[in-house]
C-alpha cells in the first residue's frame, strides 16, 4: 500500500512533530523553527506526488491538537502555505540554494502571518518583532536540509556539464 519513500516522508513528519513538542524554553523557544512546516516544504518541493496540501492540512490539525491552540489555525496556515509551495514547485528546479532559501523564508513568513491574522481575529494581541524569528531559523534549517540532501543526489555545476560532454 505505502512505498518506502512515502513511509520515510511520514516518519520524517512524525519526527518533526516530536521536535515541535519538545519542552523548549527561554531563547530556544523564541528561536524554535516550525519543524513540521520546514519538513512539509522540503517534501512538497521534493515529492509533491507523495506530500500534498492534504498532508499539510492533517499535519496542521495534529499540531493544533498537540499545542492546544485555536483548532484549525495551523491547519489553515499549513494548507495555504502548501498551496503556494505546490503552485511554484515546477519553477523551483531552476533555483539555486540561496534563491530557494528566500522562497522558503517567504513561505514560512506566510505561515506565520496567517497564524497571526487568525489569532488577532480570535482576540489575541499583536506580538513584537521576535515573533518572526522562527521564520529565519526555519530558513537556516531548510538550507542545512537542502545542502545535506543535495550532497547525496544528482551532480550540479561543472561536474554535471563534464558528464554530458
Amino acid at each position: 500500500m505505502y512505498t518506502t519513500k512515502s513511509r520515510f516522508i511520514y516518519l520524517s513528519l512524525l519526527l518533526a512533530l516530536f521536535m515541535s513538542m519538545l519542552p523548549w524554553s527561554g531563547s530556544g523557544l523564541m528561536l524554535r523553527p516550525d519543524f513540521v512546516m520546514v519538513t512539509l516544504i522540503f517534501w512538497l518541493c521534493r515529492a509533491p506526488h507523495l506530500c500534498n496540501i492534504g498532508t499539510a492540512w492533517i499535519a496542521g490539525l495534529l499540531i493544533d491538537l498537540a499545542t492546544g491552540g485555536l483548532f484549525g489555525a495551523n491547519a489553515f496556515a499549513y494548507s495555504l502555505t502548501a498551496f503556494f509551495a505546490v503552485i511554484y514547485q515546477r519553477r523551483l528546479t531552476l533555483f539555486n540554494i540561496p534563491q530557494l532559501a528566500l522562497f522558503v523564508g517567504a513561505l514560512l513568513a506566510v505561515t506565520q502571518i496567517t497564524q497571526l491574522v487568525l489569532r488577532l481575529f480570535a482576540g489575541g494581541s499583536i506580538p513584537d518583532w521576535h515573533y518572526f524569528l522562527p521564520s529565519l531559523t526555519g530558513t537556516l534549517l531548510w538550507i542545512v536540509l537542502a545542502v545535506l540532501s543535495a550532497s547525496g543526489t544528482a551532480p550540479t555545476g561543472a561536474a554535471s556539464n563534464k558528464r554530458r560532454s
